[in-house]
């Protein structure tokens, strides 16, 4: 092997004087297990752990993670800002100056509001334990995350069919017969790990079947395609029950013995059939009645999945709900080969890791997004961040304002729809705080930067990850940091240290993992041959005969009917909704649909030259026929605009039959205006600003934003 690995001892062995870190790549939230190679304190090679399943593979943002390090347009150190909100004018200081500016203001608005005033946001992940116990310890309940613009509307219903969260809902692409993607382009937006299991599963004879509107990568690999008209998700899911049902196709013994519901479904679906829902997405009957005669004769090794970037229309929760609801009708939920409960370490016999956020109590305050009151069903660790937004200058009734907002790695401004919009509800603050790697709108508007050092040259704390074999994991530094940047475990060890939470005050990356390896009988020395540690050597399945789902029931609920509860009753939202037909574009119009790209993460990457090099700008996506009825050729150029006929940016077009006509799709994250980024500057179509009033369209049943609700027109450049 021309590679080697950390010898048993924990002593960094080298192969042509090059040391080896096992580490955790930070290019995307999929958190792939790396391995660096390093000479001098310089980057030679980046692979992946080949001590893991992905045995030496890395994708191409993974590999780009070199650049990132040598990123001179990145903050370079903590920044305050002197002109005007997203003028770009910045005074670098020390950070004993930045964290006590930091700390001082978040005292003064305590004192003068209440401490819930303090929101913070994040994109979620592994690593968050800590910053939760600060937020505890700062005693405010205004914990969120970037969910409402991605999968917030999956992950409610995960919740409502399974009781289990979208992090503890494991697919078992390994011993799957079909699999069904819908909102789910798994090869694209990558999780490295999760693509090359589906391939060898389909190498083994697994059948895959896609539902989009267009062709993606993912499509390309399946057995089955059906382009569909953007928005009738919902409708090809209501007529597979209704098929399933009616031609009793569905596993009557698990529906009898392990689900509730069932009647209240079959009654419900019984008007939604496949020649009814081919006319409403343009398809065959017979593709929607294919489809279900192939997934009974699966089961139950049969995987539907929610999606991932669910918020997409304003029925999105129930297109995933639909999907879980399939599965289970057909005896996959909890099979091995379908869609199986996670296991923890306690389900291994082990120790969990101590935990930050049992240092201080739940704070049990109302919110400023108003979840756990009124409304019970969503979940409050995720949160609705638009609706904590507007506490800023409106927030619920006894509630104080929001006046402190705390950013950590998590760009709202450009993840989120309608930035004008959202920048008028920010400049309500007293002090909004970007901690970031890179710059971003949010950073670039915000009154204080702290620079985060990048992946490869920062700790994290030690982080678990549940599933089918539970393992615990580490992120190593493994070059010195370039610039005057601090790792996440020292930012707010720096904040603590000045607020009087002197638990979350830790002098060294040791200290940390000693605290979270208490208990558990491991030493972080450990972790020194693999990077990560087992937790179990073989899969842990549930005995679908006796195991419990944790809903009300501690049933597969088919009808929702406990998540459905926990609703206030004068909101009106119900588990089994009738179809609304989605919104025709008016008439010179596309409905703007966008999604992921394989060399890109979002917005963070556009800039990176590596990446940049693969992938300048977005070009747009339309139909052959819509294309010729605007008069466009291969190699024109367009300008996007909005509803209101502002201009969202120009690029280049791509014909294609493989689109429906009523849509036009991006690449997310392109369009920038930051002048500190001179590859991605004016690059490129913003997909965000194109939806105006988008913070206020959110999925009644599910809480996602309705980001794909919105129409746009192309003007020929030139």
């Amino acid at each position: 092997s021309i590679f080697m690995v950390h010898s048993l001892s924990g002593e960094r062995c080298s192969m042509n004087g090059n040391q080896l870190t096992h580490s955790v790549c930070g290019m995307c939230s999929a958190r792939c297990p790396i391995t660096v190679e390093t000479c001098n304190d310089t980057v030679k090679m980046l692979y992946g752990n080949l001590q893991s399943p992905l045995k030496g593979a890395l994708c191409a943002r993974g590999v780009a993670g070199k650049a990132l390090l040598e990123d001179n347009e990145r903050p370079q150190s903590p920044l305050i800002r002197q002109g005007a909100r997203g003028e770009g004018k910045w005074r670098a200081v020390s950070w004993d100056e930045a964290l006590d500016h930091v700390a001082q203001k978040i005292t003064e608005a305590q004192n003068r509001y209440g401490r819930q005033t303090v929101l913070w946001s994040d994109r979620e992940g592994p690593f968050t334990d800590l910053s939760r116990g600060f937020m505890r310890g700062l005693g405010s309940p205004n914990v969120c995350s970037h969910s409402p613009s991605c999968d917030l509307n999956a992950h409610h219903a995960c919740k409502a069919v399974l009781g289990l969260g979208r992090g503890m809902t494991v697919y078992d692409f390994a011993n799957a017969k079909h699999i069904v993607l819908q909102t789910r382009n798994i090869f694209e937006a990558i999780n490295l790990g999760e693509a090359r299991t589906v391939m060898q599963a389909l190498r083994k004879g697994c059948k895959l079947t896609v539902i989009d509107i267009r062709q993606n990568v993912t499509s390309s690999k399946a057995d089955k395609f059906h382009i569909i008209r953007p928005g009738t998700d919902y409708a090809f899911n209501l007529a597979v029950i209704n098929t399933l049902i009616s031609e009793n196709l569905y596993n009557k013994e698990y529906v009898r013995a392990h689900t509730t519901g069932f009647d209240a479904l079959a009654a419900f679906v019984a008007p939604y059939t496949a020649q009814w829902a081919a006319q409403e997405c343009g398809i065959e009957p017979r593709a929607i009645t294919d489809l279900a005669h192939a997934l009974a004769a699966a089961a139950p090794q049969v995987i539907w999945h929610p999606g991932w970037m669910t918020s997409r229309y304003a029925d999105s929760f129930q297109v995933g709900r639909t999907a879980l609801v399939i599965t289970a009708l057909l005896g996959g939920t909890g099979a091995k080969g379908g869609i199986v409960p996670g296991r923890t370490p306690k389900d291994c016999g082990k120790s969990g890791l101590k935990k930050f956020v049992d240092l201080y109590p739940a704070v049990k305050l109302p919110r400023a997004d108003g979840l756990g009151f009124e409304n019970k069903a969503f979940d409050p660790g995720k949160g609705l961040l638009h609706k904590a937004f507007d506490a800023i200058s409106s927030p619920p009734e006894g509630v104080p304002p929001v006046k402190v907002y705390m950013a950590w790695r998590h760009d709202p401004l450009q993840g989120f729809p309608d930035p004008d919009a959202l920048k008028k509800k920010l400049d309500g603050l007293d002090l909004l705080v970007s901690t970031t790697f890179s710059w971003s709108d949010t950073a670039w508007y915000a009154d204080v930067v702290l620079p985060m050092s990048t992946y490869l040259e920062r700790e994290s704390i030690i982080a678990g990850k549940n599933g089918l074999k539970p393992q615990f994991f580490v992120r190593r530094r493994a070059v010195q940091p370039r610039y005057d940047t601090r790792a996440d475990w020292e930012i707010i060890s720096g904040l603590s240290r000045r607020l009087g939470l002197d638990s979350l005050v830790f002098d060294s990356a040791e200290a940390v993992w000693n605290f979270q390896l208490e208990g558990t009988g491991l030493t972080i020395e450990d972790f020194d041959a693999k990077g990560f540690i087992s937790l179990t050597d073989d899969a842990l399945y549930v005995d679908q005969s006796t195991y419990a789902f944790p809903t009300g029931s501690g049933k597969v609920e088919l009808s929702s009917e406990s998540y459905g509860k926990g609703f206030a009753e004068n909101a009106g939202i119900s588990m089994l909704p009738p179809y609304i037909s989605p919104q025709s574009p008016p008439e010179g119009t596309f409905r703007i649909t966008f999604g992921r790209v394989a060399v890109h993460t979002q917005g963070h990457t556009v800039n990176n030259p590596l990446l940049y090099e693969q992938v300048p700008e977005n070009t747009v996506w339309i139909n052959t026929d819509s294309a010729k009825r605007a008069g466009l050729k291969p190699g024109d150029r367009v300008r996007v605009l909005d509803a209101r006929g502002g201009n969202m940016g120009e690029a280049g077009i791509k014909i294609t039959a493989f689109i429906h006509p009523e849509a036009v799709f991006v690449v997310h994250g392109f369009g920038h205006d930051l002048p500190c980024e001179s590859l991605a500057v004016d690059k490129g179509i913003a997909d965000n600003k194109c939806l105006k009033g988008g913070l206020d369209l959110q999925d009644q049943g599910g809480g996602g934003l309705s980001l794909q609700e919105h129409f746009v027109s192309l003007e020929k450049v030139g």
